[in-house]
């Protein structure tokens, strides 16, 4: 490795073992992992809280106050970010993930236009989930469909 100008960090470099506790590699947390259907134990993949928290903060972001782009613009962009995240993160056990980035999503969006048109409370009956990922156009991370893996054996 040193021929080729590379060096390992001996503070980061060890080896786990995912048996017994998880680790988090590339914004993934690899471990045991417990399935809500069968109770069982297995070892899996899946998004890192640091990965969602930077896909919250990404939607935060596209939607801050000072946004004066029109929505189609907004819409586009946001859904860009949400495709690109989502393509990244199509490996492992997907099923909380999504479904908190989504609850999240809809919350900002919903506060974002509340704030855009002026609405007061909480904006719950003037846009509704179905609408917010229906006709306004926002894409739910639930309802993309999810891409095969990426590796050499498929």
């Amino acid at each position: 490795m040193t021929r080729i100008g590379l060096a390992l960090n001996e503070e980061k470099t060890c080896l786990r073992n995912a048996r017994c506790g998880s680790f988090d590699f590339l914004g993934y947390t690899f471990g045991p992992m417990y399935s809500p259907r069968t109770g069982g134990c297995y070892n899996g993949a899946r998004p890192s809280k640091k990965a969602i928290a930077s896909i919250k903060e990404a939607i935060r972001q596209r939607l801050r106050n000072g946004n004066q782009a029109p929505w189609e613009e907004v819409v586009r962009r946001l859904n860009q970010t949400l495709r690109g995240w989502a393509a990244y993160y199509c490996y492992g056990s997907l099923a909380k993930a999504p479904h908190d980035v989504d609850q999240h999503l809809y919350h900002t969006v919903r506060r974002f236009l509340r704030r855009r048109h002026k609405l007061a409370g909480p904006g719950y009956r003037q846009f509704p989930e179905q609408d917010v990922f229906g006709k306004l156009g926002v894409l739910s991370l639930q309802r993309l469909p999810r891409l095969g893996a990426a590796n050499a054996l498929t």
